[in-house]
């Protein structure tokens, strides 16, 4: 059986992680690479109850965004040396806790502000007095405000190479699971979409905050207020269990169809990548890989 294996692009590279491991592979200035490897101390791999249906969805989401902070960082040391420095792997930079406890606190409530807190408070100011007319307005200016963020930071030049790193990151990950030799050439034939991105992973937090906000109604403000903070939880939790069951059912019809519009998203946060960007990907993906093997399987699942 393969090994679960997502990844992130970050600067000039790509972090890769399994369930026990993450490894980030960079490409230097000078053309060559560079490459970091770090193990990962789950919780969730050390208690069960944390590999609860939606308890594991909130704990993936908060180490995604841990290791993704700390693979930043990394990626950011190797892709700020210029040609004839060097840097010692085991001294790359890496966030102090305080450090990705800030990051991950201007995250979350940027996040808040502007995707739950900002379309409910426009939404109270419109005419509407009907509880499920305003559920469904407000799910809808959230979902709107998604797709032109993402649209615009799709129009910034220097997110371009990002997105093309989030693309080879894709199709390593889709050559892996169906088998193929993972060379640059083979790799490169294969789609920059995958079913457990995290961009589609967003949209359905949209979608099922629809259902679960029309459960509390349209209380007073305070409450209505806290509830999309208080939910948001409950919500990730939720759209991790729809992606981890697309995950495992790609070629069904009928999970295509209502994994449509998560596809689709992708292609704003996705461009086709180079081979040398490919083969980042792929030597990201072998080291954790390798690691993986060395270390034994894990029951965590992870997003790509």
């Amino acid at each position: 059986m393969s090994a679960n294996v997502g990844g992130q692009a970050v600067l000039e590279g790509v972090m890769m992680r399994s369930p026990g491991t993450w490894a980030v592979t960079v490409r230097r200035s000078d053309g060559g690479l560079a490459r970091v490897c770090r193990p990962i101390s789950s919780a969730a791999a050390r208690h069960r109850w944390m590999r609860l249906p939606i308890v594991r969805g909130v704990v993936a989401l908060g180490e995604s965004l841990v290791i993704g902070f700390r693979a930043l960082s990394v990626s950011a040391t190797y892709a700020s040396i210029q040609p004839g420095e060097e840097a010692d792997p085991e001294e790359a930079a890496e966030l102090t806790r305080g450090q990705i406890a800030f990051a991950f606190v201007i995250a979350i409530g940027f996040a808040l502000i502007i995707f739950k807190v900002s379309p409910a408070v426009i939404t109270g100011f419109l005419p509407i007095h009907n509880t499920a007319v305003f559920v469904v307005v407000e799910g809808a200016i959230r979902v709107s405000f998604l797709v032109i963020y993402l649209a615009l930071i799709s129009l910034i030049p220097d997110l371009r190479r990002v997105f093309q790193y989030h693309a080879a990151e894709h199709k390593a990950i889709n050559a892996y699971e169906d088998g193929a030799e993972l060379t640059p050439e083979r790799v490169q034939s294969y789609s920059k979409i995958h079913v457990r991105c995290g961009t589609a992973f967003l949209l359905w937090v949209m979608v099922i905050a629809i259902f679960v906000f029309a459960l509390v109604g349209r209380p007073d403000w305070p409450i209505l207020i806290g509830s999309r903070i208080v939910l948001l939880p409950v919500i990730a939790g939720l759209a991790y269990e729809v992606i981890r069951f697309g995950g495992k059912h790609p070629r069904n019809p009928v999970v295509r169809a209502l994994l449509a519009p998560g596809l689709w998203l992708q292609s704003l946060t996705t461009r086709e990548p180079t081979l040398d960007q490919v083969e980042v990907s792929i030597q990201a993906l072998r080291d954790v890989l390798d690691a993986e093997a060395a270390s034994g399987p894990s029951p965590v699942e992870v997003m790509a």
